[in-house]
């Protein structure tokens, strides 16, 4: 529920009486009052969330209408008293216009919000060029990427080119900040080379475009649930979107610093998915939840830019798709390495010479000068009652698992180590 306070000039009173009744408001208090110069009536009411646009939009019908109404969720109680456990518990969504004027008011000043893209900055790059994760964790939950992705979905659900394109400003101005202040930071640090932080995060995974599409939808929820029944936090969806964004951002900007242009490319890869991706999922959200170009108090959306801005996101995902999925292994590492571990584990188990102990797969650096290295160290034990020397083992095991990563279609150079372990003798 809403509580709105309405005023409209005098001899209008019934008229917000007759619309309140109509649109099932509750705890109507109707009186005259007085403004700065005339007369007025005023009132006060509660209203359904899901009720307020199409309320509203009849209001419009009065002159000199002026309405406050608070953001919080009001519980309204009303005789009789032993119905107030269903009363309390009728929770519906935000109206659209409720989520609409929530996204105008979070663009607010450039001077915060940059604040905070050089703050996010500066902590994923502490956690980036120190490998602490948790430290990661912390930029994602500072770094105010999530206000504009979640703009740039309710601009595009509205049809709204002018929130469009400040949104889109805004969130590619925290990028780049975000990147430049990494860069500086290396660059002041003298840093030479990337971090095994780096370097893991850089790598791909085939199932990346999950993360931001999951990140978008959930976004958009969070953002068309009422107060009282999202289960999750806001800051805790906004973290969500910005586990998509403030890594690649940071490794960008420490990429750039030390001439590692494979990893600056990957970087801006999973920027530019992410934000198409968020964009798609969000959009389609909140369009199931009623956002469209027209509404109450809002007359600037275009139908056209709906469908226009989709057609340019999805384009742009099946483009960025396209290219993920041509460029193996570059923009599928993580994929990659995991399979060919798989790979690795289903050799020796098919294998009459020796157990499995250890498999470890994983691409040694981003960009190899002759190619892509795949680097497996693997630690084995010789099986009960075979003759074969430790040395036959792994110059067995070794070809068999060279020959099989080969075969299965890999683009990679694969470099193996296999480590045969004895038992202690006594």
């Amino acid at each position: 529920m809403r509580q709105l306070f309405i005023q409209v000039p005098q001899g209008y009173g019934d008229k917000v009486v007759e619309l309140t009744q109509e649109h099932q408001g509750v705890n109507l208090v109707h009186f005259e009052g007085k403004d700065a110069d005339n007369v007025v009536d005023f009132a006060i009411v509660c209203i359904s969330n899901r009720q307020i646009e199409d309320f509203l939009s009849e209001l419009e019908s009065v002159p000199d209408t002026h309405i406050t109404f608070l953001p919080q969720g009001a519980l309204a109680l009303h005789p009789p008293a032993s119905e107030a456990p269903q009363q309390v518990t009728n929770v519906k969504e935000r109206s659209p216009l409720e989520i609409f004027l929530a996204g105008l008011q979070s663009v607010g000043s450039w001077r915060g919000f940059l604040s905070y893209a050089v703050v996010g900055g500066i902590v994923v790059w502490i956690g980036l060029y120190t490998n602490t994760i948790y430290l990661l964790v912390a930029a994602m939950l500072i770094a105010p990427y999530a206000g504009p992705a979640m703009n740039v979905a309710i601009a595009t659900s509205r049809g709204d080119r002018t929130l469009l394109w400040r949104s889109i400003v805004r969130y590619f101005s925290a990028l780049a900040v975000t990147i430049a202040v990494t860069c500086l930071l290396s660059w002041i640090s003298q840093q030479e080379i990337a971090t095994p932080l780096m370097v893991d995060n850089s790598q791909i995974s085939a199932a990346a475009v999950l993360l931001p599409l999951t990140a978008g939808a959930a976004g958009a929820l969070n953002l068309v649930q009422s107060d009282r029944s999202s289960l999750v936090p806001g800051a805790s969806i906004g973290m969500l979107v910005a586990a998509s964004l403030a890594p690649p951002a940071g490794i960008a900007g420490m990429a750039i610093a030390i001439g590692r242009w494979d990893m600056v490319i990957s970087g801006i890869f999973l920027l530019l998915l992410q934000l198409a991706a968020i964009n798609l999922s969000a959009t389609l959200v909140f369009r199931l939840y009623g956002l469209s170009s027209q509404g109450a108090r809002y007359q600037r959306g275009k139908p056209w830019v709906l469908p226009a801005s989709l057609a340019v996101t999805g384009i742009a995902l099946a483009a960025l798709l396209g290219w993920q999925f041509s460029s193996t292994p570059e923009f599928q590492r993580s994929s990659q390495a995991q399979r060919a571990n798989s790979i690795v584990q289903e050799v020796v188990d098919n294998s009459d010479l020796a157990d499995l102990v250890e498999a470890n797969v994983r691409f040694t650096r981003s960009q190899q000068p002759d190619g892509n290295t795949l680097l497996s160290v693997i630690y084995v034990q010789p099986q009960n009652g075979v003759t074969a020397t430790s040395t036959e083992i792994q110059q067995r095991l070794t070809e068999e698992i060279q020959s099989r990563i080969l075969a299965e279609g890999f683009n990679v150079t694969p470099l193996v180590d296999v480590n045969v372990l004895e038992e202690p003798t006594s």
